[in-house]
């Protein structure tokens, strides 16, 4: 999929943009015939001869500050052959996977840096805060992994009482100790695995393989269409379900997530609400696919996501700043999402994220849009009072501030779609750390609770529906 080559910023807008998809083809089949000659000498993290090394090191330097720099050169000064010999190894090239090796030299120093997405000209900043990586060879070794650029991150205030993601079998996330030094602006995670191997995480990945086998599961069921709106920058499909069948007087629900690839509990929750609404055995499903026929988009950005990008696409576009005037250019995925919601019609939207710093979930509502009055202050308020009821994990009291009248950003989706339809568009926000009413010390905010929480929201949106026709 996409190359070390092609994570470049540089690339995405000089060599991307403007070339025709016959050559732009060409050259992402060089670009990873020449990866894979000359990533060879980093997978194998290690070098058996001197030759070899300084091959490697000159193969490093032409990639370095790129996500191709992932091994340190500290592990390959001197080697055991020993059996029982264990060297440290940290990578992360592979689906989602982000960080950069200063020095990997001592298992209680490790220094670390969190790659950035590429420069977002509408956020005035490069984005980084996602990491994903494995970590091998220091089994029953207290380490210390010390992240030095997170003060500098996107969020720098939501590392205060956050707790690392880590697993063993990348099925079973589980929290780690975690400190925040704000005056050096590191993030220190402090850990001692009892395996060979270990992946420590922003949150637990949703990865790209999870998701085509979610589509596969999905279009087995007879009332659910597949259709591939287009194609991302990189090749990516971009996958929008539909289950139900359209009909005279059945409401369009749509639901997106994430915009944003570094928030992934945004497809666990839509992995969860999938399974609710694809239940035979739920009378409550039934009901909900004879009122109304649903538009699903599990993963709005598979090129960022792919790349372990916190907030934008292959171009360094912040998907949620683009649904004013996307383009092919730099969004396609809004451009053909939105046209599609044009073609088909909305009556309802409801956009899938995660917040980084605040503990709760809840609901960004569209107070500040144009068209707000007392019908979707109504239907708002509707389903709100529903989703209180139908989870615990739902509450209204904490969240975002409220716009002012007529001062909503309409580049933002639930803003901009709600003011195009002239109806109920919200944005929903899941924890980065966890709930404060119901936490869990052991796993936080997890897969598990994600996905029960995706398939309580179905219980509002059956409540609102009839309202959407007054």
């Amino acid at each position: 999929m996409p190359t070390t080559v092609i994570r470049q910023a540089c690339f995405f807008r000089s060599t991307l943009l403007g070339r025709s998809k016959s050559s732009f083809i060409q050259h992402i089949a060089k670009k990873r015939l020449h990866e894979k000659l000359v990533a060879l000498p980093f997978a194998r993290c290690c070098a058996t001869s001197s030759l070899e090394q300084a091959a490697s090191e000159q193969s490093r330097s032409k990639w370095e500050g790129g996500r191709a720099a992932r091994i340190t050169s500290g592990a390959m000064d001197s080697i055991d052959d020993s059996e029982d010999a264990c060297r440290l190894v940290v990578n992360s090239h592979f689906d989602s996977g982000n960080i950069e090796i200063v020095d990997a030299s001592d298992p209680g120093n490790v220094q670390l840096r969190i790659h950035e997405d590429p420069f977002c000209e509408t956020d005035g900043r490069a984005h980084f805060q996602w990491y994903h990586f494995r970590l091998t060879g220091a089994r029953n070794q207290e380490l210390n992994l010390h992240l030095a650029n997170a003060g500098k991150a996107s969020f720098p205030h939501a590392w205060s009482g956050y707790q690392s993601c880590a697993s063993y079998d990348r099925q079973h996330w589980f929290r780690v100790p975690t400190d925040y030094d704000e005056s050096s602006g590191t993030l220190t995670i402090q850990h001692k695995p009892d395996q060979d191997a270990i992946y420590y995480a922003y949150f637990a990945p949703y990865s790209y393989e999870r998701h085509q086998d979610l589509i596969a599961k999905c279009i087995s069921h007879k009332a659910v269409r597949l259709e591939v709106l287009g194609e991302t920058l990189d090749g990516h499909d971009i996958d929008l379900l539909r289950i139900g069948q359209p009909g005279k007087g059945k409401r369009r629900v749509w639901m997106i997530a994430r915009q944003h690839p570094g928030e992934s509990m945004a497809e666990w929750f839509v992995e969860g609400f999938l399974e609710r609404l694809l239940d035979s055995h739920s009378a409550l499903a039934r009901h909900a696919l004879q009122k109304a026929v649903f538009y699903v988009v599990p993963n709005m950005n598979p090129d960022g996501s792919w790349r372990g990008h916190l907030r934008t696409n292959a171009a360094g576009a912040n998907l949620n700043r683009e649904w004013a005037k996307p383009s092919l250019e730099t969004s396609p995925e809004v451009y053909r999402v939105r046209n599609k919601m044009d073609k088909v019609g909305l009556d309802m939207l409801l956009d899938i994220h995660g917040d980084e710093e605040l503990p709760y979930n809840f609901i960004n509502g569209n107070e500040g849009i144009p068209c707000w009055g007392e019908r979707l202050a109504k239907l708002q308020k509707t389903f709100v009072e529903s989703f209180k009821k139908s989870s615990p994990d739902f509450q209204s009291q904490h969240g975002y501030a409220i716009d002012e009248p007529n001062q909503a950003n309409l580049n933002i989706c639930a803003h901009a779609i709600g003011d195009r339809f002239k109806t109920l568009s919200l944005t929903l926000e899941m924890p980065f750390k966890d709930t404060v009413e119901n936490p869990d010390p052991v796993q936080g905010w997890s897969p598990d609770r994600t996905k029960s929480f995706g398939a309580s929201i179905l219980n509002p949106i059956v409540d609102t529906v009839p309202s959407l026709d007054g």
